[in-house]
């Protein structure tokens, strides 16, 4: 999109349009015949008085846009399909590259450490998930603001809320490294670390803390990018980073037996490289220039942003929490079981990270409807908000269907990848259970996170921050606290499918009454 766009009138000209702007005919002049000179008298000759033919007009064509291309933003008038591959393709790249970060960590640092080092990597992994929280609330909160407003026709304001989540997304990586760093130790030990785990969970922990800020900011920064109309871009800031991550686990863990040390050395330098992309990226924004005024935090456009954000936000903070509590009733239960404290935590993180693809491939569906929804809601254009959400609910069903099919089938074959010989049996036995029951509703997982975000998109903060506890605090949290207490660790794994069955019919429920008060908004 253009910075400026050139007015014109729809004929291409700037003066009335024939017969506009004149009394009507015999109005206003004196009566025929009277006032004038006789016919023939006093006028010029015919066909005099005025410009040769074809000569005074605009050039054929002038006064429009250049031919096959449509006036005003692409996000109002481009076909919903081609938008969606353009946003969605990018973001669900992006998204599984962010998902692989860890994933990455795990198989070398399996291979490598074993079972203990994988242990470790899912005690440390609510830190990930807090960075992931920071880095939505700010950058799909501006991100969302910033569509919501370039629809609205708004281009002064846009930028403040680009600017401003950029700057929010920097101070917050600053500072959840500091609190991090100083309370290391007793924050592994409240995440579920046992005495085995702690010395490798710190190992781990102590390196990847300082790269928090790159994190957060390239994480968030994508969604910016994505808004100003720049998928790609976003695509390649993540793939960048997660070559280099892979290419230097090789080299830190394997080549130099580094360890668990090697693994969180490579993911600072892949996530400060990708984060450097994004700093030149919002030094040449496309859609609207950014300055340092737009930088400065202020009351009013913060407060927006973190409403929009805040369900994004609370969702992930929602799975950070789950997760320390997962890992406390695992070491809890399992101790008392035959698979011991630590293999059920190693096989959750697993679990957990290997759904966080198929998750990651939902929520890229939902991003790249973000910039669609949002600024057709702002432009009141309903049908194709309804055409955005419902596209990516069938791409979602169907790759989770296949997902489903591929965890109930292979779970065994999926815990081998990240395990060395020295694994045990125990470790395969409940990994395939939990596999199977604890993801029995992977099919229908796309509902609550597509609909969620696409309250965001709309404006609609309160109901997006609804739907997106549903499931993690709503009803994961409770049945993970009572279950256990009368079915043992076997209750862990019956968390998962009541919780996903639940949420997934109240996203209908509230997907529904939208739909119908965007009906009833189309005809006023």
């Amino acid at each position: 999109m253009n910075k400026s766009a050139l007015d014109v009138s729809p004929h291409g000209f700037s003066g009335p349009p024939p017969g506009a702007g004149g009394p009507p005919p015999g109005a206003g002049g004196p009566p025929p015949g009277a006032g004038g000179p006789p016919p023939g008298v006093g006028g010029p000759p015919p066909g005099a008085g005025g410009p040769p033919p074809g000569v005074g007009g605009p050039p054929p064509g002038a006064g429009g846009p250049p031919p096959g291309r449509p006036m005003g933003n692409p996000l109002g008038n481009a076909p919903v399909r081609a938008l969606m591959i353009k946003f969605a393709i990018p973001s669900i790249i992006g998204m599984l590259v962010s998902a692989l970060y860890n994933m990455i960590d795990q198989l070398f640092i399996g291979k490598a450490v074993g079972t203990l080092g994988n242990t470790a990597t899912s005690i440390a992994f609510p830190f990930t998930t807090g960075c992931m929280a920071l880095a939505l609330l700010f950058g799909i909160g501006g991100a969302s603001c910033f569509n919501l407003t370039m629809g609205m026709g708004d281009k002064k304001r846009a930028p403040y809320f680009a600017g401003n989540a950029l700057t929010l997304l920097a101070v917050s990586g600053i500072i959840l490294s500091a609190v991090t760093l100083l309370y290391l130790t007793p924050l592994l030990k409240r995440f579920g670390a046992t005495p085995a785990v702690l010395p490798y969970a710190k190992e781990y922990v102590k390196y990847t803390a300082f790269g928090f800020p790159f994190l957060i900011l390239t994480a968030g920064g994508g969604h910016i990018i994505r808004a100003d109309g720049s998928p790609k871009m976003t695509m390649i800031c993540n793939i960048t980073g997660a070559i280099i991550n892979t290419v230097l686990d090789a080299v830190f863990v394997l080549g130099l037996g580094w360890g668990m040390k090697g693994a969180a050395i490579a993911t600072v330098i892949g996530q400060f490289v990708s984060a450097v992309i994004v700093i030149v990226y919002c030094i040449n924004f496309k859609t609207v220039y950014l300055f340092g005024r737009h930088l400065v935090p202020t009351s009013g456009i913060v407060g927006r942003i973190c409403s929009i954000g805040m369900a994004s936000c609370f969702n992930q903070l929602a799975i950070a929490v789950v997760q320390i509590v997962l890992n406390n009733s695992l070491r809890h239960y399992g101790a008392s079981s035959n698979y011991g404290a630590e293999d059920p935590i190693a096989v959750a993180g697993i679990v957990m990270k290997v759904n966080m693809i198929v998750f990651s491939v939902v929520i890229g569906l939902a991003q790249g409807t973000q910039p669609i929804e949002s600024f057709n809601y702002g432009a009141k254009n309903y049908d194709r908000v309804k055409n955005a959400f419902w596209m990516a609910i069938k791409a979602g069903a169907i790759i989770s269907v296949v997902a489903f099919i591929m965890f109930q089938l292979f779970p065994r074959q999926i815990l081998s990848v990240f395990a060395n010989k020295n694994a045990s049996e125990g470790y395969y036995e409940f990994g395939a259970k939990f596999f199977r029951i604890f993801l029995f509703f992977t099919w229908i997982n796309c509902l609550q996170p597509i609909t969620s975000t696409f309250f965001t998109s709309i404006g609609k903060s309160v109901k997006g921050v609804f739907l997106s506890l549903t499931r993690q605090i709503l009803f994961f949290l409770p049945l993970l606290l009572c279950l256990p207490l009368l079915f043992g660790i076997n209750g862990i794994t019956y968390t998962g499918p009541i919780a996903d069955g639940l949420s997934a019919v109240v996203a209908v429920i509230m997907a529904r009454q939208e739909f119908k008060i965007m009906h009833e908004l189309e005809w006023y």
